[in-house]
Parts: C-alpha cells; structure tokens; sequence
C-alpha cells in the first residue's frame, strides 16, 4: 500500500507539472485500488479517493501554479473572470457526488477521461472557435462545468480546462499555466465540501476526515510535490504538439481503467 502511494506521488507531481494537471488522474484510482483491501464500506470509496485527491492537489498545485508563474504563463485576468462560476460548479459536483454511489462516481469518471481523450488525439490541433475568450455570459458555463466535473473526478481540472482554452484561442502552455492556478480553485472548495458532506458516515477508512483520508494525503505529498518542478521544467521543453499527444495517450489509458472498474462493480 505505501509503496503504490508513494509511487503514485512520483507521477502526480510529474503530471502537475508537466501538464497543468493536480496529479488526480493519477491518484484517484490508486487511492480507490488502495482502499478496496481495507474494511471500509465499498459503496464510499470513490468518495474517499476523489476527497483525498481533491485534498492532495491544494499544495500541488499551489506549488505548479507558482513555477508557471515564474514562466510567465498564468493568465490573470482570465483567473479573475472565471473563478466565481467555477468555485459554484465544485459546490454542485460535491452536492451530487454525496448522493451517487461509488460505482457511478467510477463511471463519471471514466466517462469523461474517455471523451477528452479523443478530443485531443483526434480533433485538429489548431482547432479554434475564436481567437481569445470572449467575455460573454454564456462562456460562464465553462467554468462552471469544469468546477462541476473536477468535483466529481476528484482532478484538479487541467484535463478539462486545457483543451476548453486551447478551443477558445489560448496557446497550450499559457493553457496549460493557468490551469494550475484552476486547480487551487477547485481543490480547496471541493476538499472542504467532501470533508463535510461525509463527517458523520459509519464506514470511513481509519484516518478520515469525511471523505478525506489524511493518511493517503500524507503518503502521497512529500513526493508529489519533490516532482513538480521536474514536470515544469520539461513542459517548457516540449512542443505543443508532443504535449498534446501525451495528454491524450495518458487520459484514454486511465479512462479505461476506470471503466473496467466500473462496469465490473
């Protein structure tokens, strides 16, 4: 068990770093795998790896988002804009995830990785519908969806939000930037609500804070966030479309794990 956590700390760091991601497409399943072998109710541990993962991301993507800042790769005014419609996506996503089983939060899960898997291998690569983010209120429910989404995948967004400001005239590494700023966005509200939303349930696995397992976070952190510079350092040194092409082989290998998962609960 310490060893696939500490292992999947290594490559959580090195995905937040490398592309914008919090390291959740990574943790979420390792965690959910880790806490089938534990006495724990069945039925919540979906919950608990998206908590935990939600919670892990707060200082990995704090960490991300400073050393892209550094890069001069965090878009300010968009980070502004579309905080306040992302941080009531997160509050919705954990309303819902508190009322779904663990087998359909899976399912979500796989869902979603699966779809932008072939959005990013198949779609053109300079695919655009304008060439910056309008600042309309329709472009709200992007935000919006993100947060919801991120929420009940236990992710940090960067899966989501990359290509959505790639599409709307962003260049991949500003993109992939400021999604690593989203992630605190997302992270710490959604922490916060998975933490509450399961305070008082009977079959937590020990060291729980609600759906936030503190001794997975605590596996998981030190060699998270010793990788994510490591992961800045080498998304600054790959092509746009090398970025692209890894995003996209790593989101369809996880989504079909997940959704073996699933279809077999």
């Amino acid at each position: 068990m310490l060893a696939a956590l500490v292992g999947a700390g290594v490559f959580a760091g090195l995905l937040a770093g490398l592309l914008g991601v919090g390291g959740g497409l990574i943790v979420v399943p390792v965690i959910y795998q880790v806490l089938k072998i534990t006495d724990s109710d069945p039925m919540i541990h979906m919950h608990v790896a998206v908590g935990s993962s939600l919670a892990l991301i707060v200082p990995t993507a704090l960490r991300s988002a400073r050393a892209h800042y550094h890069h001069g790769a965090v878009d300010a005014a968009l980070l502004r804009r579309w905080t306040p419609a992302m941080v009531a996506g997160v509050l919705s996503g954990v309303v819902l995830a508190s009322m779904a089983t663990s087998p359909v939060l899976s399912l979500v899960f796989a869902c979603v990785a699966l779809a932008m898997a072939v959005w990013l291998g198949l779609a053109p690569q300079r695919a655009r519908l304008c060439e910056a983010p309008p600042d309309t209120a329709w472009v709200q429910a992007v935000p919006y969806a993100v947060g919801g989404l991120s929420s009940l995948m236990g992710i940090g967004g960067g899966s989501l939000s990359v290509p959505a400001m790639t599409v709307l005239g962003f260049p991949v590494h500003r993109a992939v930037g400021t999604s690593a700023a989203f992630g605190l966005v997302i992270a710490i509200p959604g922490a916060l609500g998975y933490a509450i939303a399961g305070w008082q349930h009977a079959g937590l696995p020990p060291g729980s804070l609600g759906y936030v397992n503190a001794l997975a976070v605590a596996c998981l952190l030190p060699t998270t966030l010793l990788t994510v510079p490591l992961g800045v350092r080498l998304a600054h040194h790959l092509s746009a479309r090398m970025l692209r092409r890894v995003f996209a082989i790593f989101l369809a290998l996880v989504g079909l794990r997940m959704l073996w998962a699933a279809l077999g609960a």
